[in-house]
C-alpha cells in the first residue's frame, strides 16, 4: 500500500513546526497563559505542595518560585515530572540489573553482511553491577541509546506535535508531563505511543487522572532520592539503608557516558582522559 505523502500526518507536522517558526521569527507566537488553567504563581504552587504533601506542605528554601514567571513554572514542573518518570524507570532497572536479570538474546553479532563480535545480554550483566554493565555496552549500541534519547527529547519539545494533540507546550500555558502521540504523524507505522501505549488513563475520569497525577510526582521524587541513593552507595559513600546491601562498587565515572573503550568517537579519547583527576 502506497502512503499519500501529501495528507499524511508527517507532513501536516511538518508545516505546522513551520508555521511556529515563522510566528516566533515575526513575534506573532503567542504564549498561551491568558486561557490557561495550569499553574502560573507561586500561590498555585503552594496549593500543589498541600495536595502532594499536607504534613510538610510547601517547601522551598531557595526561593525559586518567589519571583518566577508562569514560563519558569511551567519548566520546572514538566522538569520535575519528567525526571521522576525516568528514576522510577533508573531504580527499577537499577534493582533488576544488581541481581542479573537480563534478556535471554544476543545484542550484537553477525548482521547484514557485518561480521562483529558476538555479545548477549548476559555477557553485559556479567560485567558487574548497572554503571558497569553500561560501559561493557558496544560503543555503536551506547550510540544508538544517546541518538534515540536525543529525538525523544526533541519531538516532546515540539509544539506543532503537542497542538496536533489539542495540547500547548508547557512554557506556554500547556500542561506538564504531557508528551504527544506518534500516531500518523510518522514517515512510517508507529504502533505504540511512548506515553501509556496501551491505553490505560484513557478511561480515567478528570479527577482519577488529578490523583494519579499527583502520586505520580510523589513517586517520582522517592524514586529520584532512592536511585541517586543507589548510584552513592556503589561509590563507596556512606547512605543509611543502603551500605548492607551489598551493592557492587563501581570504579568508574558515573557522569561521564563513554570511557576509554569508545574513542574511536570525537572528543572521547580527551574526555576519557580527564577521568579520575577531579580529586573524588
Amino acid at each position: 500500500m502506497e502512503m499519500d505523502y501529501e495528507s499524511s500526518g508527517f507532513i501536516k507536522l511538518s508545516e505546522a513546526a513551520r508555521t511556529k517558526l515563522d510566528q516566533f521569527s515575526e513575534g506573532t507566537l503567542d504564549n498561551g497563559w491568558a486561557t490557561s488553567t495550569e499553574i502560573s504563581d507561586k500561590a498555585g504552587m503552594i496549593a500543589l505542595a498541600e495536595k502532594l504533601n499536607p504534613t510538610i506542605g510547601f517547601w522551598d528554601p531557595l526561593g525559586i518560585v518567589d519571583d518566577a514567571s508562569p514560563e519558569t513554572i511551567g519548566w520546572f514542573r514538566h522538569a520535575e515530572i519528567k525526571h521522576g518518570r525516568v528514576a522510577m524507570a533508573g531504580f527499577v532497572g537499577y534493582c533488576l540489573q544488581s541481581n542479573g536479570v537480563h534478556f535471554p538474546w544476543g545484542i550484537q553479532g553477525q548482521f547484514a553482511g557485518y561480521d562483529l563480535p558476538a555479545v548477549s545480554f548476559g555477557d553485559i550483566a556479567a560485567a558487574g553491577g548497572p554503571a558497569d554493565q553500561w560501559d561493557a555496552l558496544p560503543t555503536a549500541g551506547k550510540a544508538q541509546i544517546l541518538l534515540v534519547i536525543g529525538f525523544l527529547e526533541m519531538y516532546g519539545e515540539t509544539s506543532a506535535a503537542l497542538e496536533m494533540d489539542g495540547q500547548k507546550h508547557y512554557v506556554r500555558g500547556g500542561k506538564p508531563g504531557y508528551y504527544p502521540s506518534f500516531q500518523g504523524r510518522m514517515p512510517h507505522p508507529v504502533p505504540l505511543d511512548l506515553w501509556d501505549p496501551f491505553g490505560f488513563t484513557r478511561k480515567m475520569t478528570p479527577e482519577r487522572k488529578e490523583k494519579a497525577l499527583l502520586a505520580e510526582i510523589n513517586n517520582g521524587r522517592l524514586a529520584m532520592i532512592g536511585l541517586f541513593g543507589l548510584i552513592s552507595a556503589s561509590k563507596g559513600l556512606i547512605v543509611p539503608g543502603l551500605d548492607t546491601l551489598g551493592i557492587a562498587p563501581y570504579a568508574g565515572e558515573v557522569m561521564a557516558p563513554f570511557t576509554a573503550g569508545d574513542t574511536a568517537l570525537p572528543f572521547v579519547a580527551d574526555m576519557a582522559a580527564k577521568i579520575g583527576t577531579y580529586g573524588y
